[in-house]
């Protein structure tokens, strides 16, 4: 793995010198925060103690990690700097382990009720029911006379025949014709 320090500014005030770096790591995994801080502190001159990696990032397809480290001057100064997760993920302090609060006495379980007799609801009162209110519509542009609505006139339902039953009844009707006409 090769570091790349691309920037190195000095904060006096903070007593830290902060830097951005760029990790190339071909052929491996992205490095652990914990590899990035040994690495740093070899090229800073520095102990891994005081080497506070504050962000980190591996663009995807990529064999290159860039980030943001601070190196302070003591181990006290970045503790009274440093936001407490960050020290937490630089594993500079142990994270708060919350204490379990001291457990409540349970409050028993409500006895169960009698059962009540089921009742069928009552039934409401009909509500009165009032005039729908008139709408305010616009006039049409101009009034056509409305046709009258047509009656429809239902058809009876044919019976429907098989088609050997159809045969037989033209050939009785031909057979019927002839014979009226001839009997005059």
């Amino acid at each position: 793995m090769e570091l790349e320090v691309v920037q190195r500014k000095e904060n006096p005030l903070l007593k830290r010198t902060e830097v951005s770096f760029k990790a190339i790591h071909k052929a491996e995994p992205t490095p652990t925060r914990d590899a990035l801080r040994a690495f740093l502190a070899k090229e800073l001159k520095a102990t891994k103690d005081i080497v506070v990696i504050d962000s980190q990032a591996s663009t995807f397809g990529r064999y290159e990690t860039v980030g943001y480290a601070k190196v302070y001057k003591t181990k006290e100064q970045a503790l009274i700097v440093e936001r407490k997760h960050i020290l937490v993920r630089n594993k500079l302090i142990e994270p708060e382990v919350k204490k379990e609060a001291t457990p409540k006495p349970e409050k028993p379980a409500p006895a169960p009720r009698a059962a009540k007799p089921v009742t069928a609801p009552k039934p409401e009162a009909p509500k009165p029911e009032g005039k729908p209110e008139p709408r305010a519509e616009k006039p049409p542009a101009r009034e056509e006379p409305k046709p009258a609505p047509k009656e429809e006139k239902k058809a009876a339902p044919k019976e429907e025949k098989k088609p050997a039953e159809k045969k037989e009844e033209k050939k009785d009707e031909k057979k019927a014709e002839p014979k009226k006409k001839g009997g005059k």
